[in-house]
């Protein structure tokens, strides 16, 4: 079966709705401020409120007799959008240092920053997007766990580069406190603050990503994937909080 459980229509419906919101919400940011390099971060926002339409469509479909459709819709668009979330945080980092005159604290120089994590986080995005394509298509047991591995190397990475970031920003952070640029303490725009958002956010997508490595670990006769709410606890509420932190404290101040 496609779900090891009957998925239900409430709680589609309320992250449809709310992911939705906040989506607009940034869709309206960015345009009104012009913070393009924050489109991949829309885009994340887009694939979640597509996929919980996915998921709600399986949720008006008769038990066991979901179509596969909407089924792969939700699972690669849900699994994806945290990728696309990502590229935007990575970016952040890297206009904050320049904001502030503070390359010369940075463990990694500017013009690289951006690139090596941007970096791993394509190829996390390639190496999951692959893998829930081989899901999605899977006709046998060895397909799908081939799959699944994919997946779970994919978010390893996911994990592994977003730990060197928050390394990255906490040395950053600590050697510009310490030595402060003349720059970093003319600033009316309040640099240490998103740093702060950088590091919540950062934290809830990795707290999301570990939670779908154990997921895909513990496989179809996982408790995870026997009980939907796992996926709303530790996923869309998690996802959503990172959306509506950068509704709150949108980073137009530092383009």
């Amino acid at each position: 079966m496609l779900y090891q459980y009957e998925p239900k229509k409430i709680p589609a419906i309320i992250f449809l709705v709310l992911f939705g919101i906040t989506t607009f919400l940034h869709i309206f940011q960015l345009i009104r401020k012009r913070t393009w390099y924050f489109v991949p971060f829309v885009i994340g926002g887009c694939f979640e409120t597509i996929g919980y339409v996915g998921r709600l469509l399986n949720a008006g479909q008769t038990y066991g007799e979901w179509t596969t459709g909407p089924y792969i819709m939700q699972s690669l668009l849900i699994l994806l959008a945290p990728a696309f979330f990502a590229a935007s945080i990575y970016m952040i980092l890297g206009r904050l240092i320049v904001l502030v005159d503070g390359e010369a604290h940075s463990p990694i120089r500017v013009k690289w920053l951006t690139k090596i994590f941007v970096g791993g986080d394509v190829l996390s995005f390639l190496a999951q997007s692959a893998g829930g394509g081989m899901l999605g298509k899977a006709k046998k047991q060895s397909d799908v766990d081939l799959g699944e591995h994919i997946i779970t190397a994919g978010l390893g990475i996911q994990v592994l580069f977003f730990g060197l970031f928050v390394i990255t920003s906490a040395i950053f952070h600590w050697r510009i406190k310490a030595m402060p640029s003349l720059r970093s303490k003319q600033l009316s725009i309040p640099w240490e603050s998103y740093l702060y958002i950088l590091y919540i956010a950062s934290v809830l997508i990795l707290v999301r990503s570990v939670f779908r490595i154990i997921e895909y670990v513990m496989g179809s006769d996982g408790v995870l994937l026997k009980h939907e709410y796992f996926l709303y606890v530790f996923d869309a509420t998690l996802m959503f909080i990172a959306m509506v932190l950068f509704n709150l404290c949108h980073p137009s101040r530092i383009i």
